[in-house]
């Protein structure tokens, strides 16, 4: 079987959209369905599923149907939850090792902000991705995008990126955009240009100081940022996120331990964090 290193990004992108259907298979019929009727359901031998799956996330579908079940945000937030203020202190924010990556990242002027991207050149292109297929986009300093096409289809999530900076020029050129979003899904880390006001920023350091495996709440970020009572506020900010999965908003849940919302979909959010907390348990095991 090869490993995860060996597969491409189309092999990971199929894989996610076998785990993708099972999800929904298992949201309609409980987590009570055995494997072999869930890989019937898929049209598949149980064997050749439980390959697929295992190559994808690094444990059997029956060890990862225990991370898709409605209650397990709950758990998460109460075993894995991490304190921002402590992240910071740590050194998991600005030049320092933010989240599961290294990271460059330089923000937008609020001046430059407000023309709405006037004067930058904004390359993009289509790639695959372990969560299937992504819209990167990218200036002259860094990744500046990437959408979640696979429940929300191509023309929404072109348009919805090209709407956040409609004085820009956008110029299609997948060659460019695809060396980044390859090293930073490889963990090479990579630079990232955020485009955003000053408080949307804000919130999204705040979400790259989470690290893989853990995940906040809204109303915890409001307060590492200094702004407690602005929980609503922060929460469209996480929403806003121009650049997800690299920057993590899928860990940022509500204080009950609900999901929340997810802007590209909450099959593709539950698949994000169940996978990262299957590999970090399958690591921490292992």
């Amino acid at each position: 079987m090869k490993q995860d290193g060996d597969m491409d990004d189309q092999e990971r992108a199929y894989h996610y959209r076998v785990v993708a259907r099972a999800i929904a298979e298992l949201d309609a019929a409980g987590p009570g369905l055995s494997l072999d009727a869930l890989a019937a359901r898929m049209g598949m031998s149980p064997a050749h599923f439980q390959r697929i799956f295992t190559a994808w996330v690094g444990v059997s579908p029956k060890r990862y149907q225990q991370y898709l079940v409605l209650d397990h945000a709950k758990a998460l937030l109460a075993g894995h939850a991490t304190v921002l203020e402590t992240a910071q202190e740590t050194g998991l924010s600005g030049s320092g090792r933010l989240h599961d990556l290294f990271l460059r990242w330089e923000a937008m002027s609020p001046g430059d902000y407000a023309r709405g991207g006037a004067g930058l050149v904004i390359r993009w292109g289509w790639c695959e991705t372990p969560f299937g297929e992504a819209l990167a986009m990218a200036t002259d300093r860094g990744l500046c995008g990437l959408a979640f096409a696979e429940e929300v289809g191509r023309d929404a999530a072109l348009a919805d990126m090209r709407g956040r900076w409609p004085q820009a020029a956008f110029v299609e050129d997948p060659g460019a955009v695809a060396p980044l979003v390859e090293a930073a899904f490889a963990g090479r880390g990579g630079a990232l240009h955020l485009i955003g006001a000053p408080f949307q920023i804000k919130v999204w350091e705040a979400l790259l100081r989470i690290p893989s495996g853990q995940v906040t709440t809204y109303s915890e970020i409001a307060r590492a940022i200094g702004h407690p009572a602005a929980v609503r506020a922060v929460g469209t900010a996480v929403g806003r996120n121009p650049i997800s999965w690299i920057i993590p908003c899928h860990r940022a849940l509500r204080k009950s331990g609900g999901l929340g919302g997810y802007h590209w979909g909450l099959p593709v959010k539950r698949a994000m964090l169940a996978w990262e907390a299957a590999r970090a348990d399958a690591h921490t095991q292992a």
